[in-house]
């Protein structure tokens, strides 16, 4: 009596505790909190407003389609214009230059790479919303054109075999005729792009970007390098070889040049190297003191006027059988509507175009506006991009996007506003109109080596494999499936594939999730993992349970056997052990009740015989006496636990509640939720009670929706925390002890008056 009545006290502390704090079950919340009014509106009505117009939404509307309104009235003259005239500057002497070789990795007359560097460079002036990338020709969009045009338009349809020959009448015809094709066909998959971005930009298709994670663009740039560098060997070595494109074109492209090295242009070769040291040299100046020198070095711009030069002085192309940009025409071509019966043709690479053109600008747009303080739009940027491309394809540009070397001299000069950009567009504005031809003579191998030099950042990035070998093994898989794929297959069926391994990685995730046992900080209501620090203590016959995943189809039943596995507990096993004891126990009765009958058989007989009947009496009260016992200890089997039950029941004796911590989970769906209930209802079965704790709302509506609760699954056993779950459990298991103690007293003393 001394116990129960010390065990009264510690449950009448509890329940004063339970009423100075109450435990906030979901039942105990939607009984205290009231749902705010809102009124139904119908579609027709959310149709009407969003259709209706206002001079607010009107004006509203125009500043963000074009957002130059928004920023050109304020523009700050006297802190913003000088940094904006040096910057464009700066930027437009290089945009010449690699407008003119990447030209050549699209596979198109290099007067289009100068066309493409000042349409779409104008007109994101207006639609764009960073105010420091520039947009413009780059290397992996132009190969990426390049090899769409060798595919559909290839040298054997119009029977050109290269040779280190000189060109005769005939074969230059077939070089335009050729060039022409090309060019109809960049147009074509520029238009198709530009549309394909545009109409995602309206859609507010924005968000596409995400699933071009950074290692896995780093890896496909990083392979567009290794295709780029080798597209360029040909020009540096003076070497004629075919252009390949598609499945192992970067080996096949390496076996041609290295097959022909014995034809190598000595000239051209040391051209091509001595720019490539002037480059390199340079590049390395600007990079070590770009705190001191007010604008970088424009070397790019100076190897091409210099190179120019001699070549023009010295008549390399007529002296030395050097390769020269050739006719650039003065002035701008008419508009012209590009094929559109090519669509089709080029659909699938337009699409990866498009996306991999935004994800660029994107990413480099947002590096600079969270430096710089302000904000970007991805749809308003896809817009842009968009009718940067298909605007301009009308006057025979290529796709574009932003270049990166470009944007960081674009702010590190001191560029402010895409006033910059609109000066680099007038430079080459008046190399288009006025002074083209004079770069008639320079090299290609001058442009082949401004290629390669500018793919040493690009080449810099296998600097990733080890950070990412020490960081994330998972993202190190997908740069190197990126890098692979993209120089094995080319380009665009690398991409997807690389697509397609990034989404296999994040369902590997949802399946692998980590589980793990909570414990308590002593002292707080924080709980931690119990594996992974010493001072974490469980609470006694209660389990908490985690697994940083939703509850959906795919990882289910995942979740149920981490369950069973983390709690030790298999109900399902339990249960089987525990049929098979009674099976047992039924047959060892079945055998007692056949003694007992024996015996009672043979009180039959020896009742008849009277001779014998007091000798027979002392013998059966003896064999009965012995039946008793073997009974007795037949109904103690029944009563105590088989060595199997006792096994899978043995660590139940100490568990009487799991908590589960709904805190990593978003939502949930149809069979995660029946599995969830079917789970609640066989731990039931062998008196362990599951409880939810930390449910977002979405996972309560969830729940609701699939008719999760009913009578034997309640509201009441969800917690707004894992410590209100807690504090239940030990209530409820202190209750249940003190009302099994007074049961056990009430009968001691039931048996004692007896």
């Amino acid at each position: 009596m001394e116990l129960a009545s010390g065990e009264d006290e510690c449950l009448c502390q509890r329940q004063k505790y339970c009423v100075e704090r109450p435990i906030y079950t979901q039942e105990y919340l939607q009984e205290h909190l009231h749902l705010r009014k809102r009124e139904a509106t119908s579609i027709l009505h959310k149709v009407a407003q969003s259709c209706r117009c206002t001079a607010k939404k009107a004006k509203s509307q125009l500043y963000s389609f074009l957002p130059i309104l928004k920023w050109l009235p304020r523009y700050p003259v006297k802190e913003y214009l000088l940094g904006d005239i040096i910057s464009g500057l700066s930027t437009g002497v290089m945009q010449l230059p690699q407008g003119l070789a990447y030209a050549l990795l699209a596979a198109v007359p290099p007067v289009f790479g100068l066309y493409s560097s000042f349409y779409p460079v104008f007109l994101y002036t207006f639609f764009g919303t960073s105010r420091h990338i520039s947009i413009g020709t780059f290397a992996v969009i132009s190969l990426m054109i390049g090899g769409v045009a060798v595919r559909i338009a290839p040298d054997e349809m119009f029977d050109i075999v290269e040779s280190n020959v000189t060109n005769s009448t005939e074969l230059l015809q077939k070089y335009e005729a050729r060039d022409a094709m090309r060019v109809k066909v960049a147009v074509a998959i520029t238009l198709l792009s530009g549309l394909i971005q545009l109409c995602l930009g309206i859609l507010r298709f924005g968000f596409v970007a995400i699933y071009l994670t950074e290692p896995l663009v780093r890896g496909f740039t990083t392979a567009a390098a290794v295709h780029v560098f080798t597209s360029q060997l040909k020009y540096l070595f003076g070497i004629k070889t075919k252009r390949y494109s598609g499945l192992l074109a970067v080996i096949y492209s390496l076996v041609a040049v290295l097959s022909s090295i014995t034809l190598t242009n000595v000239a051209t070769l040391i051209t091509g190297v001595i720019c490539i040291v002037l480059l390199l040299g340079a590049k390395e100046i600007n990079d070590r003191f770009k705190k001191k020198l007010p604008v970088p070095i424009p070397m790019e711009i100076i190897v091409v006027i210099i190179s120019t030069g001699i070549s023009a002085g010295l008549n390399l192309q007529q002296t030395y059988d050097v390769d020269v940009v050739g006719n650039i025409p003065t002035g701008f071509r008419s508009p012209d509507l590009p094929d559109i019966s090519l669509f089709s043709a080029v659909f699938v690479d337009a699409v990866a175009i498009a996306v991999v053109g935004f994800s660029m600008t994107i990413s480099m747009a947002k590096i600079f506006a969270l430096k710089h303080g302000y904000v970007v739009s991805g749809n308003q940027e896809l817009i842009a991009l968009g009718l940067c491309n298909s605007i301009g394809s009308f006057f025979q540009t290529f796709a574009v996007t932003c270049s990166m070397s470009r944007s960081l001299v674009q702010e590190s000069t001191g560029g402010n506003t895409q006033i910059a950009g609109l000066l680099s567009s007038f430079m080459v504005l008046l190399v288009i109109l006025v002074i083209g031809y004079l770069f008639q003579p320079l090299p290609q191998t001058v442009l082949a080596a401004i290629v390669m030099v500018n793919l040493k950042g690009m080449f810099k990035q296998f600097a990733d494999i080890p950070h990412l070998w020490r960081t994330s093994r998972l993202e190190l898989a997908m740069w190197v499936v990126s890098f692979l794929a993209s120089v094995s297959l080319g380009l665009d069926y690398g991409l997807l594939v690389a697509v397609a391994f990034a989404i296999i990685t994040v369902i590997y995730r949802t399946q692998s999730p980590q589980y793990r046992i909570l414990g308590q900080v002593p002292n707080t209501d924080i709980y931690c993992d119990v594996e992974e620090y010493e001072e974490i203590k469980e609470f006694p016959g209660i389990k908490i349970f985690q697994a940083n995943t939703s509850l959906y189809f795919a990882n289910s039943d995942l979740y149920v056997s981490a369950l069973r596995k983390k709690t030790g507990i298999d109900p399902g096993a339990i249960l089987i052990a525990k049929k098979k004891a009674q099976k047992r126990h039924a047959k060892e009765m079945k055998k007692t009740n056949k003694c007992e009958r024996r015996a009672v058989l043979k009180l039959t007989n020896d009742v008849e015989m009277a001779v014998k009947h007091e000798l027979m009496n002392d013998d059966l009260t003896t064999d009965l006496s012995g039946n008793v016992k073997n009974g007795s200890a037949d109904r103690n089997v029944q009563n105590s636990p088989s060595e199997e039950l006792e096994y899978f029941m043995s660590p139940v004796n100490n568990i009487h509640s799991i908590i589960v911590d709904f805190t990593p989970v978003n939502f949930i769906d149809s069979v995660g939720a029946k599995a969830l209930k079917s789970l609640i209802k066989e731990y039931k079965e062998i008196g362990v009670d599951i409880f939810l704790s930390s449910c977002n709302g979405l996972v309560i509506q969830d729940l609701t929706k699939l008719n999760f609760f009913d009578t034997s699954i309640r509201r009441d056993m969800i917690f707004h925390s894992i410590h209100d779950a807690v504090i239940h459990c030990k209530f409820r298991s202190s209750s249940l002890a003190l009302a099994s103690s007074e049961e056990q007293v009430l009968s001691s003393d039931t048996q004692s008056q007896i």
